[in-house]
């Protein structure tokens, strides 16, 4: 495995290292002792998946607040999806800004999010599936996100939004919300 540090600190993309012949590839996609090597502390406690039948379609911004922080590792498992991370560190140098990476199921890469860091994504194609691991379990109580067309974030997404959950089209700004 790969890992190259993105703008915003302590988030990366990992790549998979695969070892081909001729029955296609196998490479390892998870390896706590590989990400300890990194300085990445992650201890994954549930894995989730998302199923998107249309192109277009916006999940997010979704992250939870203390004391269910969460570490997730992100990597689209079919299609291709347009993947955003916020910083939401108030002591970051990179407060409210946000970074962008394309994962596919050919590029195989993932997203290594910090806490502290809201993360969505559109999906680019019909039929996208992306998978989590997170080092949290889901807490509704620390469950909160942040508004995809937060106009402080100006985040360019690559397509009109088409399906959005009501609950993601009503977070609160980031101006009002602090």
């Amino acid at each position: 495995m790969k890992f190259e540090e993105m703008s915003i600190s302590g988030v990366y993309v990992i790549k998979p290292s695969p070892v081909v012949d001729d029955r296609g590839f196998f490479a390892r996609v998870w390896c706590q002792q590989e990400l300890k090597d990194h300085g990445l502390v992650h201890s994954s406690v549930q894995v989730n998946a998302g199923f998107n039948t249309h192109a277009g379609t916006v999940r997010g911004l979704h992250f939870q607040r203390a004391p269910h922080e969460e570490v997730k590792i992100v990597r689209c498992i079919r299609g291709a999806v347009y993947d955003v991370i916020v910083d939401l560190r108030p002591g970051s140098p990179t407060y409210r800004k946000w970074l962008s990476r394309e994962l596919t199921d050919e590029n195989r890469e993932m997203l290594y999010v910090p806490e502290g860091c809201a993360h969505g994504y559109q999906t680019l194609t019909d039929n996208s599936e992306i998978q989590y691991h997170t080092s949290e379990f889901y807490s509704p109580e620390s469950a909160t996100g942040v508004r995809y067309n937060d106009p402080l974030l100006s985040i360019s997404w690559p397509r009109e939004a088409t399906m959005v959950s009501n609950q993601d089209q009503t977070w609160d700004l980031l101006a009002i919300s602090g």
